[in-house]
């Protein structure tokens, strides 16, 4: 009722028809209780030129074998039906387009979303099936990435004489408030152990109400923040053994802290300014086709260590000879510069400012190896900053690609394992999007 309108003072005047007959008029009025069954065809639910067939018929060519090895129900052995590993794969690499990466939220586009129902052909796919699939098969998923990139080489499209590489810093899922020092640590332990021993005897009692399921999800929840602390205690090890061999004084104001939420996060410099918990993520890509064909993950903040392991990652991946390696200065390290040009790899990175006034940057130094002046000599070229300016054409696009639209900014996930898992996923959606025409010829 507007205001200012009193409903009793309100005259309605009884409507007449043509004919003068009084009454009410029979109105068709919403009913949103009623249950509907109508018929449904999934195959004309989308168009037939809809990017998700395109993407089912990817998917169909793919060798899933080692996916289906390690399924138990098999025959007439009891057990409910598994689902189909080409349904979740799907799925997952569908909601990655779309930047989706929820469990939760994939489950509630399943139910209504015609791309997905369409995908699920009518299989029910729950929050749990979903988010333990994403991260439970990493070997799998970096053998299957692997594949795909063997079929670029054989098409001719992939031959990674030139990559470019880069790292960018995601956030992780901890805060930084979960860091804490040594001391805070293993008086947390302490009580966590306490904490669990007395959960474990109020759920043993007989007066205790709670079902069984409560009771195990109790205990295992007091159960597992025990372990991640007792992780955490182990990164932190890890931590002031590596700034123990530090040239540098360690400083007392500054000791290492290990996160209780996610022990493997580690503080680092992120892009958007500032420090928070995060990883370093590691693509390569192939400067010609645009593909990435490499991907790794680290906890490290530098990615002075970085390029010689993805150049043995995409030569093993594509079993090609890498013969050019674009990186910014964040990778320069003579030594690895130096190793590079043993193995005929030409390294094409920014030279550091001189340190001194006049000194010129691209001249020989004491001191320097035979690869080292060879590429001071190289990057003082025209030529060589030419061939540069491809690494941010193509690393910067990918990087661009995979946060803006691939959901690449935080990762929901803890552990370098199943954060390793989501970039696999995110270069595989990649690849997948950029050359179906080819996968599917």
């Amino acid at each position: 009722m507007l205001p200012g309108l009193d409903a009793e003072r309100i005259e309605v005047a009884t409507p007449r028809d043509a004919a003068g007959v009084e009454g009410s008029p029979r109105l068709r009025r919403a009913n949103r209780d009623q249950i509907l069954l109508e018929p449904c065809e999934l195959d004309r639910l989308i168009p037939d030129d809809h990017e998700v067939r395109t993407l089912w018929a990817v998917v169909e060519r793919m060798d899933l074998s080692a996916f289906y090895e390690e399924i138990q129900a098999r025959g007439s052995a009891p057990g409910r039906s598994a689902t189909d590993p080409k349904i979740l794969i799907a799925v997952w690499l569908y909601a990655t387009k779309n930047g989706v990466g929820s469990g939760r939220e994939v489950e509630r586009l399943c139910g209504h979303h015609a791309a997905y129902r369409w995908l699920r052909g009518g299989v029910e796919l729950n929050y749990h099936t979903l988010n333990d699939f994403r991260v439970a098969h990493g070997d799998k998923l970096d053998q299957l990435f692997t594949d795909v990139l063997a079929c670029l080489v054989h098409q001719g499209v992939v031959t990674v004489e030139r990559i470019s590489q880069d790292g960018t810093r995601v956030r992780a899922s901890a805060g930084s408030s979960s860091f804490r020092r040594r001391a805070t640590l293993e008086a947390l332990r302490g009580e966590l152990r306490q904490h669990v021993e007395t959960v474990r005897k109020r759920l043993e009692d007989p007066a205790c109400d709670a079902s069984q399921r409560q009771r195990a999800a109790k205990a295992r929840a007091a159960r597992e923040r025990q372990e991640r602390v007792e992780e955490a205690l182990k990164e932190l090890a890890k931590l002031e053994e590596a700034k123990a061999k530090q040239k540098a004084k360690p400083s007392k104001n500054s000791p290492p802290r290990a996160s209780t939420t996610d022990p493997q996060a580690r503080v680092m410099k992120m892009p958007g300014g500032g420090y928070g918990p995060g990883y370093n993520i590691q693509y390569a890509g192939h400067v010609a086709s645009r593909a990435i064909v490499g991907v790794d993950v680290t906890n490290v903040g530098s990615d002075v260590q970085e390029s010689e392991l993805m150049r043995r990652q995409v030569e093993e991946r594509t079993g090609k000879k890498v013969n050019e390696h674009l990186m910014d200065g964040g990778f320069v390290g003579l030594d690895s510069i130096e190793r590079a040009a043993s193995d005929k790899v030409a390294v094409y990175a920014p030279v550091p400012e001189a340190k001194k006034p006049g000194q010129d940057p691209h001249a020989p130094r004491r001191g320097d190896g035979p690869g080292v002046s060879a590429w001071r000599c190289r990057m003082a070229t025209e030529e060589a900053q030419l061939i540069y300016r491809q690494r941010a054409s193509l690393s910067e696009t990918i990087n661009a690609d995979l946060k803006a639209w691939r959901g690449l900014r935080q990762v929901r996930v803890r552990g370098l394992a199943k954060v390793r898992c989501i970039a696999l996923w995110c270069a595989l959606t990649y690849n997948i999007l950029h050359f179906a025409g080819v996968l599917i010829g």
